[in-house]
């Protein structure tokens, strides 16, 4: 997939405006131009993974590249679960847990780690559920509007 695919970009957009009633990106654009805006202009991050048992990555804005440190390429086939440190493993899915539940969660707060190694925060992110246009689960997406250094870190 390309990153400005824009079957995959209405994946995201239209799970996010059915579940949350708000538009994930400006109005006025067409589908090819707001598929480029999230990937390359967006003011916030967002990350997209698969429905495999240990779910992948499929998806991450530049923003998202920068904040955590990898490519496309590197990103598009890291398991989700290591963008977590391992104590912070068991937190992260029992939240995604909670979002399979009740469809999406806003206002997340948790702990990251970039490539690198160095940790931190998350916040105020919203995560919600991937569901095509026949009602077929396709994974879960996040958009995260702040992060924070940890104090110390």
């Amino acid at each position: 997939m390309q990153p400005t695919d824009t079957d995959f970009f209405a994946l995201l957009s239209e799970s996010y405006a059915r579940l949350l009633k708000a538009p994930l990106t400006p109005d006025s654009m067409t589908p090819a131009e707001a598929a480029r805006w999230l990937y390359e202009d967006a003011p916030f991050g967002v990350l997209a993974h698969d429905t495999q048992p240990d779910p992948v990555f499929v998806y991450g804005n530049l923003r998202v590249q920068r904040l955590f440190g990898y490519t496309w390429n590197e990103l598009t086939a890291l398991p989700s679960r290591l963008s977590a440190e391992a104590p912070e493993r068991s937190e992260r899915q029992a939240f995604l847990e909670q979002v399979t539940r009740e469809g999406y969660v806003t206002g997340y707060r948790g702990i990251r780690v970039k490539k690198t190694g160095e940790r931190f925060w998350i916040e105020r992110a919203t995560v919600w559920q991937l569901f095509d246009r026949d009602g077929v689960y396709r994974g879960q997406a996040a958009m995260i509007p702040h992060v924070s250094d940890i104090a110390g870190a």
